[in-house]
């Protein structure tokens, strides 16, 4: 017996047939729904969602993750296109006061379309929590580096200590007496570096030599703060 996919009812009439596939058509008697028995295309479930969320974590491209869950890449890409949209650019952090705020800041090289078009990814990280409290994607200039020091935190423009390489913009944008360039052999910017190397193993379109690539620069942007918010919820002290 069929039965209304809807609401389960068995009060069911035929209605005509599927225009294009000729598939005998039901409506419920009891709802008002109309359907086929058995679709081909089945509504993605909240499970598959939840699936696609966190590979999207993972280093897995748009293609494999379609053929892991089992939907069309054109579903998948207007999925991802809105989640990304929805993911907050900004990070609500609530620095501990009681000790000396410290911030190491690096930039990393990725590109959107082809390697012509650079897009660095500006990075600023809490030295005592380890959280992402500073992000901004965009060209590698003055402008960046201000772009930086504007998605910081208040508390942390007002009083923090940076530590950064010796790549001029931050000397003209950041304060001179909270200010800190220092070489890789420092040690002084390790943890940015090192979680430098975790976006890229865990974000596909940030992976060096990989067909998997960005090809719109908002989704760019939101692949890099989705991951960004992941890792933050992540960290048991922040």
């Amino acid at each position: 017996m069929t039965y209304c996919p809807h609401c389960h009812a068995s009060s069911l009439v035929k209605n005509g047939r599927h225009p294009r596939t000729g598939w005998q058509k039901y409506r419920c008697q009891t709802c008002g729904r109309q359907f086929v028995q058995n679709p081909k295309k089945q509504r993605v479930s909240l499970g598959q969602k939840s699936l696609i969320g966190r590979l999207l974590l993972e280093r897995i491209p748009l293609a494999g993750i379609a053929r892991v869950v089992g939907v069309s890449e054109r579903w998948l890409q207007n999925y991802v296109d809105r989640l990304y949209a929805r993911v907050p650019r900004r990070v609500g952090a609530k620095p501990n006061r009681r000790t000396a705020l410290c911030l190491e800041c690096d930039e990393l090289w990725s590109f959107v379309g082809n390697k012509g078009n650079k897009q660095w990814v500006w990075l600023a990280l809490d030295r005592k929590t380890r959280a992402i409290i500073g992000v901004h994607v965009g060209d590698r200039s003055r402008a960046g580096a201000q772009a930086l020091w504007d998605s910081l935190p208040e508390a942390y423009r007002e009083s923090a200590v940076c530590y950064t390489d010796y790549w001029e913009a931050y000397r003209l944008v950041f304060p001179e007496d909270r200010h800190v360039a220092a070489g890789k052999d420092s040690g002084f910017t390790n943890h940015i570096e090192r979680f430098n190397n975790t976006l890229r193993h865990r974000v596909s379109r940030l992976v060096r030599n990989s067909l998997a690539f960005s090809k719109k620069l908002a989704n760019h942007i939101g692949a890099i703060w989705f991951f960004v918010h992941y890792y933050n919820l992540s960290r048991l002290d922040f």
